[in-house]
């Protein structure tokens, strides 16, 4: 069974930035797509970015493209989201998720926990 755990999140004012990691256990992160997705209060869940299990190629929503930037290192089974010039509506709760490559929810089996982002003068 693999499980995601995403750490990183906290408290910056707007134009900061921050770096997410999600850290794989229990199985291969590399047999994996890796997506981000955020989920702000009242809102649904969107795609943020995902990439491919080889980081070959990368997909980004238009609000972040440009300021948000994924990665893997499938030898640490872990993913990035390099989160640059960070905005208040970029306040979310954000998750990884593992699966087939996209933005959708339902290409991902499995989900971490989420942690906070809040930007915030």
């Amino acid at each position: 069974q693999l499980q995601l755990v995403e750490s990183g999140g906290g408290l910056v004012q707007p134009g900061g930035s921050l770096r997410l990691s999600c850290a794989a256990s229990g199985f291969g992160l590399n047999y994996y797509s890796i997506g981000w997705f955020r989920q702000a209060p009242g809102k649904e869940r969107e795609g943020v970015s995902c990439i491919s299990n080889s980081g070959g190629t990368t997909n980004y929503a238009d609000s972040v493209k440009g300021r948000f930037t994924i990665s893997r290192d499938n030898a640490k089974n872990t993913v990035y989201l390099q989160m640059n010039s960070l905005k208040p509506e970029d306040t979310a709760v954000y998750y990884c998720a593992a699966g087939s490559y996209g933005l959708g929810l339902r290409e991902y089996a499995y989900w971490g926990q989420g942690t906070q982002v809040t930007v915030s003068s």
